[in-house]
């Protein structure tokens, strides 16, 4: 079976057994129809997925990993704000009558810094690293930046990684303040290990742990069903995936070059509602 389906089942088990629910306290998300949009939450998750031993897609429904990749380039190789380069709606609330969603997320890593190297944004800062001083513990992206916050169509939820190298293995960890378990746990834990592994190739190294933190996470009252029908599903082993290994800059990525093979999974789940 997938170590993602078992941690996914241990985080949503000690949610719904010993979380915190937010119901009847004032909360700022709602549903279409209006109503609060409550949680159960827990605070501090700390996941370990080591992709030197499999790739962390969740088997027991399946996740568009496709569409997972493509935000991750959009965000960090397009460093673009702009849902029109985007091939997918999931940013279309946010976004505004041009499509922007103002100083977040891709717009934050394409600001260049004056770093002692050389002026870059911080995703060549976090390449030039990885290739010149390897076994340094600053390297990192942060997208949490307090003077635009008021310029974002959303706050970051997945707002810094931090990346070190072990021998010859590149590790991770992501900085997440929230999430919604449902809709987005395995999408971002696909999204960034697919980084990651990104990243790693292109620096001549192997892709080795991810490790998530997760500051507030969350199951909203309408997913409950869902999550506890998810629990009891079959689960399968993970699948092969693979990147193309003729790509050597990671500017040139593309979704096509993720391959992806034996992926067995559950049926859907219906429509997901989406608090606002």
């Amino acid at each position: 079976m997938s170590k993602a389906d078992d941690i996914f089942i241990k985080n949503c088990t000690e949610i719904l057994g010993n979380g915190f629910s937010t119901e009847n306290e004032k909360v700022r998300p709602h549903w279409e129809d209006g109503a609060p949009a409550y949680t159960i939450k827990t605070f501090g998750v700390v996941n370990r997925y080591d992709l030197s031993q499999e790739f962390p897609l969740l088997t027991l429904r399946a996740t568009n990993w496709k569409a997972a990749i493509d935000e991750i380039l959009w965000i960090w190789q397009k460093k673009s704000n702009n849902i029109h380069d985007l091939n997918s709606k999931i940013w279309d609330s946010w976004a505004d009558e041009n499509g922007s969603i103002g100083k977040a997320y891709g717009y934050q890593l394409g600001v260049p810094y004056p770093f002692k190297h050389g002026v870059m944004d911080q995703v060549d800062n976090v390449l030039w690293q990885l290739k010149n001083t390897p076994y340094s513990r600053r390297i990192m992206t942060n997208i949490y930046n307090f003077a635009d916050l008021a310029e974002m169509g959303l706050e970051p939820c997945a707002y810094s990684m931090t990346f070190n190298v072990v021998g010859d293995k590149l590790n991770a960890i992501l900085n997440q303040r929230s999430q919604d378990t449902l809709a987005a746990n395995n999408w971002n834990v696909v999204q960034y290990s697919a980084l990651l592994m990104m990243f790693a190739q292109v620096s001549g190294l192997k892709a080795g742990e991810l490790i998530h933190v997760i500051s507030d996470m969350h199951i909203y009252d309408r997913h409950i069903p869902m999550i506890e029908e998810l629990m009891q599903r079959e689960k399968f082993p993970a699948p092969k995936v693979r990147l193309n290994p003729e790509v050597k800059s990671f500017y040139d990525f593309t979704v096509e070059d993720f391959i992806v093979e034996e992926y067995q999974h559950g049926k859907p789940i219906g429509k997901v509602p989406v608090a606002i």
